[in-house]
C-alpha cells in the first residue's frame, strides 16, 4: 500500500498526503475515501487533490492526534472507487495565436512542434480532480517527455479554452484568467457555464482526448 502522511492544518482541518508516484489506482482510492467521508456526520467537507485529500471537520478537534489517526485509519480501510465516466473529445487548434508556447515546449523537450502535438493528442487522459478555478480539470497522465516547468512570468490574461502544460500536468483553462502554464492550443468547447446543469463539463473519472484541428475548424 502506498504510504500516507497525515497532519493537522489549523484547528479543524486534517490533510492526508500520499508519497509519489501519482497513479490512477491511488486516485481511485482517494475517490473511494471521498465517498465514505460524505456520509460521516463529523465531516463538513472533503476535498480531493492529486495524491492528497483534505478533510474539514465540523467541530475543532481538541485532540489533533485523534483526528490524524482517524483519517489514517479511514485511508487504510478505503477501497478503490470508479465513478461513472464519459469520454469527451476536445477539438484543439495547436500553435500559432491559439498556442503561443508550442515552439518553446518543443525546444525544451527536444522535439518538433508537430511531434509535441502528436504525442500530446495520442493519450487518453483521466480527470484526476477539479481545482484552481471552476471547471478546471487536472488531467493524468501527461507523457513524461512533455513535462516542462511553468513559465517564470505568468501571463495576466489566458483566454478560456486554452490548453496548457504546467510541470507534469496538462489541462484546459475554463475561464479567462491569469496563468503560468505553457500554452499549446485552444478548444472551442465551453468547460464551465453557470447556467448549465451541471455547470462544469468535466467531472473526476471522465476520460479526455484532444483532437488536433486546423485553424478555423475548431
Amino acid at each position: 500500500m502506498q504510504r500516507a502522511r497525515c497532519y493537522l492544518l489549523g484547528e479543524n482541518c486534517v490533510v492526508l498526503s500520499l508519497e509519489p508516484p501519482v497513479s490512477l489506482e491511488s486516485q481511485q482510492r482517494i475517490w473511494g475515501l471521498m465517498q465514505r467521508l460524505q456520509g460521516m456526520p463529523e465531516v463538513l467537507e472533503a476535498i480531493a487533490g492529486m495524491n492528497n485529500i483534505t478533510v474539514i471537520l465540523r467541530v475543532a478537534n481538541s485532540n489533533a492526534l485523534d483526528a490524524i489517526e482517524r483519517l489514517q485509519r479511514w485511508w487504510e480501510e478505503s477501497e478503490a472507487w470508479t465513478p461513472e465516466s464519459r469520454r469527451v473529445d476536445f477539438p484543439v487548434v495547436y500553435g500559432g495565436q491559439q498556442g503561443p508556447d508550442l515552439g518553446e515546449v518543443a525546444r525544451h523537450c527536444g522535439m518538433t512542434p508537430s511531434q509535441v502535438v502528436e504525442r500530446h493528442s495520442s493519450v487518453e487522459y483521466v480527470v484526476y480532480f477539479m481545482g484552481f478555478q471552476p471547471g478546471f480539470a487536472y488531467l493524468g497522465e501527461l507523457p513524461h517527455e512533455l513535462a516542462i516547468p511553468r513559465r517564470a512570468e505568468p501571463r495576466l490574461n489566458v483566454p478560456a479554452g486554452t490548453v496548457g502544460i504546467g510541470g507534469e500536468h496538462t489541462g484546459i483553462y475554463p475561464l479567462e484568467t491569469p496563468g503560468g502554464w505553457n500554452l499549446i492550443g485552444r478548444t472551442s468547447l465551453v468547460l464551465f457555464d453557470p447556467h448549465r446543469e451541471p455547470p462544469a463539463l468535466l467531472m473526476p473519472g471522465d476520460r479526455v482526448r484532444f483532437i488536433p484541428q486546423k485553424e478555423g475548424v475548431c
